[in-house]
């Protein structure tokens, strides 16, 4: 159950080719010349070329035959390689097992500080062996460092369970380690990560209770362990909240999603979001603010209601407000994707908000189908929120609606009477008016920045990540003949803003260098 906690309270608290079994390289022609050095100042940059690379995941995928075992893929910029990593990859101190779903959450931040991305890979359903036995779907995650050759076999990597990543810890069945992650760097220049266990059991006034959830924080070289009966930590220990269940962050600021969260006394996965910033307290990040719906007129608009599961997905980006030198808030989009819109069941919802300093919070927008404006009307089984994608394409300058963008996956909507197509709508939330410039994005084999055709089942909305420059649209569950084994889509934001018409970049297996093999390729955010 969620308790509230007032702003002010919160505040003080506050050239060779590899097979896929394998991975490794896979070459695009003559390799390039590896530089000396990486460069530093490049986001998701593996080989410290100055250019950005892809990542993408098929956490579904087949691999050396253990059915969705799982794998990353990275496309360097400059088409200088894709890279195939798996646990079969040499130095993962893992072996390939039916079901783990390696990818299933990946990040990616300079761990090492030396100027080349690492990859955070989590495969939280991986079994760990203990005492003769497994622990299943205990969970782990890697840590598979960037090079001027590249990344992968040959890398530094590290691996962890729940207790090696944090001795304190006890790893145990169905905790879910890695299910989610988060990393970047901090205002003062430190390294961070975020790990995900929503699967976690918490133990609170001598009672146990099973998959409460909670989140382990890595900063500098120091771990900490966060859950819902830490001081100042907004909330209540209960079953099934699910804290850690999606994370997000900025150099301010970071979120936690707990979509399983009760309200009241029977609102049951109405969920809530935790906002903290970096400064540790108490031995754990400083909580800022709790987020929920409430009962009616205590929270956030809308009305927390049994399986609304607000938190499922949420993203956060920086914001620069009038008035100020520099990007001291935050935004945050929060997904609902359970909301009922009037009578409409499923609907779903996203809530966009402003934090500060302080803790304190302002609701910017409530958005669904039928807000002013926007285009499309409520229906059921649309899931509007289940993934969002929120970003600043500009911060150099003070924020407003001609930077902010937020890209809402909504992977039910039929299109064309293609049942359960998918699409995604972009919005600008700073606008007065939330729909007056929105878009919706579908599949189209013309007229549109998402190539190819729609078709039924497809969920396009499933799957998103956005940069400053790009936003990124996964397809892992295309049914469409030549994108099958799924397909992302690279959008520059201009384009979709229509300034220019750089052109989607498509990446797919079996073309471009890509291996063609896989299940559930384009998998990202």
């Amino acid at each position: 159950m969620r308790r509230r906690m007032g702003v002010a309270a919160l505040a003080v608290t506050a050239a060779a080719v590899m097979t896929a079994a394998t991975g490794g390289l896979f070459s695009l022609g003559p390799p390039a010349a590896a530089a000396a050095t990486c460069t530093a100042g490049t986001g998701t940059d593996f080989n410290g070329d100055g250019v950005t690379d892809t990542i993408t995941a098929d956490p579904g995928a087949t691999v050396n035959g253990a059915v969705r075992a799982g794998l990353v893929r990275i496309m360097l910029g400059g088409g200088k390689g894709v890279f195939e990593i798996s646990q079969a990859t040499s130095g993962m101190n893992a072996t390939p097992e039916r079901g783990d779903q390696f990818g299933y959450s990946r990040t990616a931040y300079d761990a090492d500080d030396d100027g080349c991305t690492d990859l955070v890979v989590g495969a939280p359903y991986e079994d760990v062996p203990q005492d003769g036995g497994n622990l299943i779907d205990a969970g782990g995650i890697w840590v598979i460092h960037g090079a001027p050759t590249g990344i992968g076999a040959g890398s530094t990597i590290e691996s962890y369970t729940q207790h090696q990543f944090d001795t304190r810890t006890v790893t145990e069945a169905y905790d879910r380690f890695g299910f989610a992650l988060q990393s970047g760097t901090t205002s003062a220049g430190a390294s961070y990560l975020v790990t995900g266990a929503p699967g976690e059991n918490i133990t609170a006034d001598g009672k146990d209770y099973a998959d409460a959830g909670c989140i382990h924080y890595l900063q500098g070289p120091t771990r900490y362990t966060v859950n819902q009966d830490d001081p100042g930590v907004p909330g209540v220990v209960e079953a099934h909240d699910r804290f850690g269940y999606s994370l997000t962050g900025t150099n301010r600021y970071f979120a936690v999603g707990a979509p399983g969260e009760t309200i009241g006394d029977d609102a049951v996965f109405a969920g809530a979001v935790t906002v903290f910033n970096h400064t540790i307290t108490d031995g754990v990040p400083t909580a800022l603010a709790g987020l929920d719906q409430g009962a009616s007129g205590e929270g956030l608009a809308g009305t927390a209601e049994s399986n609304d599961q607000f938190g499922t997905s949420i993203d956060m980006t920086s914001y620069w407000p009038s008035g100020q030198t520099y990007n001291s808030d935050a935004l945050l989009a929060i997904g609902t994707p359970g909301e009922a819109v009037g009578t409409v069941t499923n609907s779903g919802a996203v809530s966009m908000i402003r934090i500060q300093p302080s803790g304190a919070y302002t609701e910017l927008a409530a958005i669904d189908a039928s807000s002013d404006g926007v285009d499309g009307y409520p229906t059921e089984g649309d899931f509007f929120g289940q993934r969002v994608a929120l970003t600043n394409t500009d911060t150099s300058v003070v924020s407003s609606d001609a930077t902010i963008r937020l890209a809402v996956g909504i992977p039910g909507r039929d299109v064309g009477g293609v049942k359960d197509a998918g699409a995604v709508q972009i919005l600008r939330p700073l606008d007065t008016s939330i729909g007056a410039n929105d878009k919706i994005l579908t599949r189209a084999s013309s007229g549109s920045v998402l190539p190819g055709r729609a078709t039924a089942r497809d969920y396009t909305g499933i799957s998103l990540t956005s940069g400053s420059a790009n936003l990124y649209v996964g397809v892992p569950y295309s049914k469409e003949s030549g994108t099958s084994k799924g397909v992302l889509y690279v959008i520059p934001w201009s384009d979709i803003n229509g300034t220019a018409s750089t052109g989607t970049t498509t990446y797919v297996p079996g073309a471009g260098g890509i291996p063609d093999s896989g299940t559930s390729f384009g998998v990202v955010g």
